[in-house]
């Protein structure tokens, strides 16, 4: 049975989330580049830090084990909200159990690479192996073939699009703010949220119990900002 502050912080940030979740689904998309142009081959996948939309939403983004929190999946589902999570197998495999539950209460699951190697440089077949090897982990695990990638670290190059487009990627989705415990950080362009960013909530490595309260501080962030939290899947 839960105590009564528990059931009042839950009470609170459910109150938050009625102003700040968000069900639009209509979008301008960012449509892909060409892979090459000629031949009908396959087409490179865009690279996205925020979305073009004319809905006031924004994204909430989770890497591997930022959501090891216990609370978390209690928060997901009581709360309502769509987040994103990418994942590494070699971090997020021996939990998978814990992802199947946060998939359960609505939560999407992508493509974060096999192993966590930073892509960029190396060789085709390499990068090839690290995110076609993560499609075929998360198919077998969940049953779905992510369309979406995050390289580790941010790190990319013209390869690793080649690469991601032949195992079936159609965007790879970097951030434009990080939530960290400090607030808000933005990697480029006004220093404030605007519709279509892509956020994402990094763990605490010195708490992992963390990841509940940085959220909630970011929906905070998000109704100051007249936005809500929309589903990166159905935008991209």
């Amino acid at each position: 049975m839960r105590s009564p502050v528990a059931v009042v912080g839950w009470a609170c940030a459910a109150v938050v989330l009625l102003l700040v979740s968000g069900c639009a689904r209509s979008a301008v998309p960012v449509p892909p580049v060409d892979a090459r142009a000629a031949g009908g081959q396959a087409r490179l996948p865009s690279v996205v830090d925020r979305v073009a939309t004319r809905d006031r939403v924004v994204f909430l983004t989770y890497d591997d084990g930022a959501e090891r929190d216990p609370r978390f999946v209690e928060a997901i589902r009581e709360l309502r909200l769509p987040v994103t999570l990418f994942l590494t197998d070699r971090v997020a495999g021996p939990g998978y159990g814990h992802f199947a539950r946060l998939r359960s209460v609505g939560a999407g699951i992508q493509n974060h690479t096999l192993d966590h190697a930073a892509l960029r440089g190396l060789p085709y077949a390499g990068q090839r192996a690290e995110i076609c090897g993560q499609q075929h982990k998360l198919h077998a695990r969940f049953g779905v073939r992510p369309h979406l990638l995050r390289p580790p670290y941010g790190a990319h190059d013209a390869t690793t699009r080649r690469a991601a487009a032949d195992c079936g990627i159609t965007a790879i989705a970097l951030w434009r703010a990080v939530a960290t415990g400090a607030g808000l950080t933005y990697v480029r362009g006004p220093q404030r949220l605007r519709p279509g960013d892509i956020i994402s909530v990094t763990p605490d490595d010195a708490d992992a119990t963390a990841v509940v309260d940085r959220t909630l501080r970011v929906l905070g962030e998000v109704k100051g900002a007249g936005l809500s939290v929309g589903r990166l899947e159905d935008y991209l």
